[in-house]
Parts: structure tokens; sequence; C-alpha cells
């Protein structure tokens, strides 16, 4: 079964549509690819080329993908980009890990009320939620 990863909500993405699609539309109905979940104020047809970019992450933190599908909810919708590559994937699953960190690293300076070194709460963050962290491969 397919695995979407829900991205931090605390770190706001942005989903740009490309001219091209990626899928021929008759394959997107058998779509058993990893991706990722993220809200958006903006509907996005299914099969429609996008490129998910995270602002604060800089330029390397951009993934090519494909909408697999669109959910309505109360105020946004969600959406769920697929990568139909190993690089992509790849890179999208390595992007939404260190969100994971970031947004584990904001909760934790909240708790501690200080500034915390990057590299200890990612080691910390690594030891305790990476063995839990979704494995997505293409098939």
């Amino acid at each position: 079964m397919r695995q979407f990863l829900r991205h931090p909500s605390e770190l706001p993405v942005e989903l740009i549509q490309r001219k091209h699609a990626f899928l021929p539309k008759q394959r997107l109905h058998n779509i058993s690819l990893g991706g990722v979940a993220c809200n958006s104020s903006k509907s996005f047809r299914r099969g429609t080329a996008v490129e998910l970019c995270i602002p604060l992450l800089g330029d390397q933190a951009r993934c090519a993908g494909v909408v697999a599908w669109c959910r309505k909810q109360l105020d946004d919708y969600l959406i769920g980009i697929a990568f139909i590559d190993e690089d992509s994937l790849f890179r999208a699953r390595m992007v939404e890990q260190i969100c994971q960190i970031e947004q584990y690293r904001q909760q934790r300076e909240q708790q501690a009320g200080q500034p915390l070194p990057v590299e200890a709460v990612a080691q910390e963050w690594i030891a305790q939620h990476a063995a839990d962290f979704p494995s997505a491969r293409l098939n």
C-alpha cells in the first residue's frame, strides 16, 4: 500500500504547477509510489505535474512530483504528491527527514526555553525516530 509522509505544518511549502505532466494519466489510477502529503490553499487536479518547494530550506529543497490525490478540507486542501523516480523519491525523503528534524528542534527549544545545537538535536531525533521514519522505494 502506498504511504504518504505527512509534512509538518509548521514548515510552509509551495506547490508550483509545472507545464508538463510526468506520468500518462491512464497510469495514475495505479500509482504505487511513496510520496508526501501537504496542505494547500489551492486545489490541484490528479495528474498535475508540480514542484514541491520548502523555502525555509533553500533551493536544494525542491522535489518534482505529480499530484496523486487532492482532498477538500474545511479551510484548504490536503494534497498527495507522488514521486516518480528513485532520485526524486530519495531527495523528497531526505528533505522530509530534515523537516521532521527541524520541527523536533523547534519543539525541543520551546521546551528548553533556549536555542539548542542543531547537530545534537538531529542526533537525538535520529536515535529516537529514524527507525520509525517510513522507507519508500519504487516498485
